[in-house]
Order: C-alpha cells, then structure tokens, then sequence
C-alpha cells in the first residue's frame, strides 16, 4: 500500500534540522518558520499562533523556508496572519511549498530569494476512520480548494480555471515566474543556496531534480522510531 504524500514528506525529512524561533528588536520581530506545518510533526497553528498573538510590534518579518503541510494547520496560520494589526512580509528564503503559499499570501507583502520556489497544488491532509469519515473529509478538502482558490485569485488576479489547472498539476514556479504571475511583488538581492537544497522533496509528484536529493544532515533523530509513530497514526 503506498504511503501517503503527507507521511512521506514528514518521514523523508525526520533528521533535518528545524527551526522555529521567534526574535524581537525594537518595534519588527522576526518569525522563522523553516519547518514542515503540523500539529504532530513541524510546527502546529497552535505554536505559531501563540507567538504570534504576542508580538506587540509595528512590522512582522515571517522568514519562511517550508515544503508544506497540512492543509488546515495552514489555514488557521494564514487566517491569524490576516488578523493581527502589524504590517506583514513574508521572505521565502528557498521554499514555499504547498500549505506555506497560502501562509505566505496572507502576508502584506511577499518576496523570494532568486532561486527560490513557489509550488501550489491541491489540498492534502491525512483521514483515519471509515468510508464516511473519509467522505467527509473529501467534502471539507474540496470546499479547502475553493477557499485557497479565491485567496490566490484575490493575490494574483489570474482567473479562476487557470489557478485550478495550476493547483491540479502541482506547479513549481521559479522565483521569476511566481513574481510574474503575481505571487510574489518581489524578488531580493539575496541567493540563500543552502536554505533552497536542505529539502527532501521526493514526496511530491513534479519537484524540480535539483530539489528531490535527499540531503546529508546529521542522524539527530531516530528514524525507526518515526517510523513506528507514523504507522500508529496511519492504522489509527
């Protein structure tokens, strides 16, 4: 039986160095958010929202380098990224992927490093339970599309049946290409290399070759023991 996308994407990266931090001077803090997107791997809407709910400052920098994740831990990221009274700029410093373009485009403004990806397809999470449970969940993702449909309208101004091509085919855009197409206003000075290779992006259907080498990081992380708990809560 094969993995499902989301699992193998968490467990292609369980030994990656993640960071998560948030640092404050004056009145701009910055959150780095170079890590996967969920609740039991990455980092959770929970964490994020708590630190961002307590900033009290002028200007948010969101300095992302993620490939994604769960779908509605995005959402509620891109919903409370929405809501706060701070300016908002998103710096994609290698990768948006999946669930962090719509974290991303909640943001004021957007800029990518040159070399960096922007890739957009359909909703992805994971469901346990029986055939209506799974019936369920196929109507709330469908109904996820239609809502990450009309924020990338709104952003880019492409209509709606070419966004929904894009979506379908999982489409990589280089950082020239996004701009062009309105996801991002600009693209900065900067070349971050090192941020863009760190991926194992082998989980998804059309990543560039360059992005789906595994890379060499330190074994810091038990992989069998991943293993072990991905199964658990695939069988749950």
């Amino acid at each position: 039986m094969p993995m499902p996308k989301l699992l193998q994407l968490f467990l292609d990266n369980v030994n990656r160095p993640r960071d998560f931090k948030v640092a404050v001077e004056g009145d701009e803090a910055e959150i780095y958010l170079y890590d996967a997107i969920g609740d039991w791997y990455g980092v959770s809407a929970a964490q994020f929202v708590q630190e961002l709910r307590g900033l009290d400052v002028a200007t948010i920098h969101l300095r992302m380098n993620c490939p994604g994740g769960d779908v509605f831990e995005g959402r509620a990221m891109a919903t409370a990224l929405a809501q706060v009274k701070a300016k908002t700029i998103c710096h994609i410093e290698g990768l948006a992927a999946s669930a962090a373009t719509y974290v991303a485009g909640a943001c004021d403004e957007v800029e990518i490093t040159p070399g960096g990806f922007f890739m957009i397809h359909e909703a992805w999470t994971l469901t346990m339970g029986n055939k209506r449970d799974h019936q369920k969940q196929i109507d709330l993702l469908a109904k996820v599309d239609d809502s990450i449909l009309a924020d990338y309208e709104k952003r880019t101004g492409a209509s709606r049946e070419q966004l929904a091509a894009w979506m379908e085919a999982e489409t990589w855009f280089t950082a020239e290409e996004a701009k062009e197409n309105g996801f991002v206003d600009t693209i900065t000075d900067t070349d971050r290399k090192a941020n863009r290779a760190a991926w194992n992006l082998a989980a998804y259907a059309n990543a560039p070759a360059a992005l789906t080498k595994p890379p060499v990081v330190e074994d810091h992380y038990n992989r069998e023991q991943a293993e072990r708990r991905l199964a658990l809560l695939e069988r749950q």
